[in-house]
């Protein structure tokens, strides 16, 4: 290296040199720390005790809440991602439209999605009152019908949740948006040539052209499922209530760690946590070789 160059990477060095400490201090250490310390038990307190795989031998076999809280948040999952994805992609085709102040009701559709999520669980806690919330209102009125006990119903609360998490689907929207308007015009013409309707347009050429946005939409609903926390912390005071149907890996994984004080206990959670994301993540990204097709493929 010469002088010069020498001197630019020691001055590009310092002025990164915060961001290096914070990693390490605040990014780094943590991590490694928390693996040491899903080998131990530790509660603060008192110095951590090298407990080997205990912590992983209670969580497989002797808890029965954490596989209550793995099958809650599996069941999410399952039934929120798709729910999101097909929402989105709907309301993005509706919203691509060449109509008068479209631009209003795109910003009507994105609202909720900039909405702090305390705000927002406190007012679908009101929503999904079983006496007077909107929505046993507009069933009693519209349809006749006495609607069910949503979040003090351990049948009802999951898909009360599910339902709540379509309502924030603003960003997805604003994406799948972007991939909509990288769709060549050209495909579409050649379609109508074809005699293609709407339909068929829409399933043999926006469909598959959107499949990169949906691939990312995918993965980040995936992630963002997984560790599904705050609304369920809020609306049910961190319980988890009724009778645990939701109580939620990322909520019993808090409890672990800061009701409980069981910190050794979390890491060990947090860490399967990690695993079984990265197992779905990688799970969906060699199955998108499948089902992905780019520009020019």
């Amino acid at each position: 290296m010469t002088r010069l160059e020498r001197r630019n990477l020691r001055n590009g060095l310092l002025f990164i040199s915060p961001w290096i400490a914070g990693f390490l201090g605040f990014e780094l250490y943590p991590l490694l720390m928390s693996v040491y310390y899903s080998f131990t038990e530790f509660n603060v307190i008192q110095p951590p005790v090298w407990s080997g795989l205990a912590n992983y031998h209670e969580l497989f076999f002797d808890d029965p809440v954490f596989w209550r809280a793995l099958y809650n948040t599996l069941y999410f999952t399952a039934f929120s991602v798709p729910a999101c994805l097909a929402a989105s992609i709907g309301i993005a085709v509706l919203l691509n439209q060449k109509i008068p102040a479209m631009s209003v009701f795109r910003t009507i559709f994105f609202l909720p999605s900039i909405v702090p999520l305390v705000a927002s669980s406190v007012l679908w806690l009101w929503v999904l009152n079983p006496d007077s919330g909107l929505i046993n209102m507009a069933l009693k009125q519209i349809f006749g019908i006495e609607g069910p006990g949503w979040l003090a119903d351990a049948n009802w609360a999951k898909p009360a949740l599910v339902l709540m998490s379509v309502w924030g689907i603003g960003g997805a929207v604003v994406i799948f948006l972007a991939g909509l308007s990288d769709v060549p015009p050209a495909l579409y013409e050649v379609a109508e040539l074809d005699g293609a309707g709407p339909f068929r347009k829409f399933w043999n050429v926006t469909l598959p052209m959107l499949t990169p946005t949906i691939l990312f939409n995918l993965v980040m609903g995936l992630i963002n499922a997984f560790q599904y926390f705050t609304q369920v912390y809020v609306m049910t005071g961190g319980k988890g209530t009724p009778v645990d149907s939701t109580m939620f890996y990322a909520l019993y994984l808090y409890r672990s760690s800061f009701f409980y004080l069981r910190m050794g206990y979390a890491s060990a959670m947090a860490w399967l946590l990690f695993i079984v994301i990265l197992a779905a993540t990688v799970g969906v990204l060699v199955s998108s070789k499948r089902w992905v097709y780019y520009h020019g493929d």
